[in-house]
């Protein structure tokens, strides 16, 4: 077994440990605060560019909620899937929305995090953070939902610009010029088996 898979298996045990035994008793900016220094050590690692993303991506798969993010980028356009079609496209949109949030936001060079507040707003809350790198400083915001026993991202704003609203245009604009299968095929090559490492549709 490579020596990442090694160390990827023991941060995600013991972080899934911890948040079994406490997740329930964290709040939305502790859960946001837990699940970023985590990503702080995986970036800090002397691990190779591929294996931080492996270990990152699995360990967003507990901290982003991508199939309400899916939703809510397809909007009006996701009655024009079939149930097949749906089913693929929440599995290819959390390959892209990882890939667009780890490329963004978590390989600066040596980032540190900043943890401004929260702020209940009906039934998601708020949550108020800074990325700050040696030449600059970012406002990210998580919009956070308490699903079973702990909180997921519905969304994330960066500098006031949602990323799931910056999909919604991208994919209203490539539906408007081809089919569901066109656009599911066109995501097929980027982030299926073997898809390129990219970050935009």
């Amino acid at each position: 077994m490579r020596a990442w898979a090694v160390w990827l298996g023991a941060i995600v045990g013991a972080l899934v440990l911890c948040q079994s035994t406490a997740a329930s008793a964290l709040t939305a900016l502790e859960q946001t605060k837990q699940t970023l220094e985590a990503t702080r050590v995986i970036v800090d690692d002397a691990q190779a560019h591929d294996g931080k993303l492996k270990a990152l991506s699995e360990l967003l798969k507990t901290f982003l909620d991508t199939d309400v993010m899916a939703r809510g980028a397809l909007d009006k356009n996701w009655d024009k899937f079939s149930a097949a079609q749906q089913k693929e496209f929440l599995g290819l949109f959390r390959e892209l929305f990882q890939r667009t949030y780890v490329q963004k936001l978590l390989l600066f060079d040596k980032p540190d995090f900043g943890y401004v507040g929260e702020e209940k707003q009906g039934d998601t809350t708020r949550v108020d953070t800074k990325i700050i790198t040696p030449r600059d400083e970012f406002a990210v915001t998580y919009t956070m939902r308490l699903t079973g026993n702990r909180w997921m991202a519905t969304d994330i704003k960066i500098e006031d610009l949602s990323l799931t609203t910056n999909f919604r245009r991208q994919l209203d604009r490539l539906l408007s010029k081809s089919g569901v299968e066109d656009l599911l095929n066109r995501m097929r090559k980027k982030y299926g088996p073997g898809g390129k490492d990219e970050d935009e549709l």
